[in-house]
């Protein structure tokens, strides 16, 4: 399994060459697929997320498709993810996109799909993997409000892979409360490992190894 995630998306060289490596052949070889379904429970202007799906387009790809999880047969969004070598799975609200995963039964195919293929995570879509994306979690982290504007108090983790949990946009303009006595104060208040990474950052994946690509800044609190 190779993941990639992300705060926000394939912002610099690194993260791309980052990519490129995992993938192991050039953009314009393979195919793409765009997963949006967690941009669609945000509200307001989606400038940023039509930003990030134009960056992602503009790699080149031989194939470029856009699914959404939620509405479609199970069967056509497996076969969609088998049809692509990288999955990429934008930001938004990360609980809206576990519960679409989960809801719509999609779990177990979705890992199996990775097992040989690479998937970019962007902030939400990065955020999905731990086994610590729960109620309690929300409360940690300061989430809660993302949880209820689904009409939700609880959430179950669709993947539950590792024990430490992924917070996105540290010292990001587009969060300015997100600086170090803010990311002190989680560090305090949490009982599971936490990467905090900023938008130019990712946490790799390579099967049971863990490191950081960075052209900026990070924390790891264990």
């Amino acid at each position: 399994m190779n993941l990639l995630l992300t705060s926000s998306g394939l912002r610099n060289d690194t993260l791309r060459d980052g990519l490129r490596d995992l993938l192991g052949k050039p953009f314009g070889s393979a195919n793409v697929v765009y997963v949006p379904t967690a941009s669609v429970a945000e509200p307001g202007d989606h400038g940023w997320s039509l930003a990030d799906m134009t960056g992602v387009h503009g790699l080149g790809w031989r194939e470029f498709d856009v699914l959404e999880l939620n509405g479609l047969p199970r069967r056509l969004v497996l076969d969609r993810l088998l049809r692509a070598d990288v999955v990429h799975v934008g930001g938004g609200n990360h609980y809206h996109l576990a519960r679409s995963i989960t809801g719509n039964d999609l779990a177990d195919g979705f890992l199996e799909a990775l097992e040989d293929r690479v998937y970019v995570g962007v902030s939400a879509g990065s955020m999905i993997f731990s086994r610590n994306l729960t109620e309690h979690s929300a409360e940690v982290i300061g989430d809660v409000a993302d949880l209820h504007v689904l009409g939700a108090t609880t959430v179950r983790p669709p993947f539950g892979l590792f024990d430490w949990y992924l917070k996105p946009h540290l010292h990001s303009p587009g969060f300015p409360e997100r600086d170090d006595a803010w990311a002190d104060r989680l560090a305090e208040r949490a009982d599971f490992p936490l990467y905090l990474i900023d938008d130019d950052t990712a946490v790799r994946v390579v099967d049971d190894e863990v490191d950081v690509v960075s052209e900026g800044r990070w924390r790891f609190h264990p």
